[in-house]
């Protein structure tokens, strides 16, 4: 059986595929897979459907739900409604928790690379690590959950892995800079860019793959936008760190060939002089 949750929600095992369209389901399929092997107590179910209001009748509609889910699962899968109730989605502690081997589950699967790709930094094998978060970044197809309702509890999962996906992108280039692939990476930094203004580390990024592949007027373009930008908007200049990555491009300064921008996982911070 395959699961995604890394864009819109989708469980299909073979040719055939899981349809819950229904809202409330759809909420407690997601809210148990996003905690995966763990239970779910009826409380936070009934919190995340219907927030401080749930209604008298709200326990009894939650285990209505569950039955549909057990029902649709035992139809993409083929099993016996005994065995997904026993198996998959499980009655637990007073609420439910879903259960199972999910080999073909992409949150699991980012999360393994992740792990990887930090181990990897840690131990200095920085072409491995940038190939574990290319492919932990290449599961999403859109934001996390695109077509789930969410609730509160939903909500705050979702936003850390759009958090988790934010940083290990930001990660990836830093590994692609500091490996010299400054010309490759190029035209997705300016993109990313122009579609987050005001995000310092990565003009800071764009500044410094610009400035080695030889655009060092480019490069100061992109300090004076971001510093227009962020005057007309905020009425802040861009911290002192991005000020001496502007000045090390005005000067040529040769440490901007190993200057790094991010601290990659188990690095000690390293601060421009």
């Amino acid at each position: 059986m395959r699961v995604q949750l890394l864009g819109p929600l989708l469980i299909s095992c073979a040719d055939r595929q899981m349809r819950v369209s229904a809202r409330k389901p759809r909420q407690i399929l997601a809210l148990l897979l996003l905690k995966h092997s763990r239970a779910v107590p009826m409380a936070a179910l009934t919190e995340e459907l219907w927030g401080g209001h749930a209604p008298k009748t709200a326990r009894a509609s939650v285990q209505l739900y569950v039955f549909q889910l057990r029902k649709n699962l035992a139809e993409v899968t083929g099993r016996s409604m005994d065995a997904v109730s026993s198996e998959m989605l499980r009655t637990a502690r007073g609420g439910y928790e879903f259960v199972g081997d999910l080999s073909r589950f992409d949150l699991r699967a980012f999360h393994r690379l992740e792990r990887s790709g930090t181990a990897a930094i840690a131990d200095g094998d920085l072409v491995t690590a940038v190939q574990d978060f290319r492919e932990a970044l290449s599961l999403w197809r859109g934001p996390a959950l695109a077509d789930v309702e969410p609730g509160p509890g939903i909500r705050a999962e979702a936003a850390g892995l759009e958090q988790s996906r934010s940083t290990m992108l930001n990660h990836r280039i830093e590994l692609d800079l500091r490996l010299g692939r400054h010309r490759e990476i190029l035209a997705e930094l300016t993109d990313l860019a122009m579609h987050d203004r005001f995000h310092e580390d990565l003009h800071a990024q764009l500044m410094i793959a610009l400035y080695r592949s030889g655009h060092r007027t480019g490069a100061l373009e992109v300090f004076h936008r971001l510093h227009k930008n962020m005057v007309r908007r905020f009425g802040l200049d861009p911290s002192p760190q991005l000020h001496r990555y502007y000045h090390a491009v005005l000067t040529s300064d040769s440490e901007l060939d190993r200057m790094p921008v991010l601290q990659l996982p188990g690095e000690v911070r390293v601060r421009l002089p």
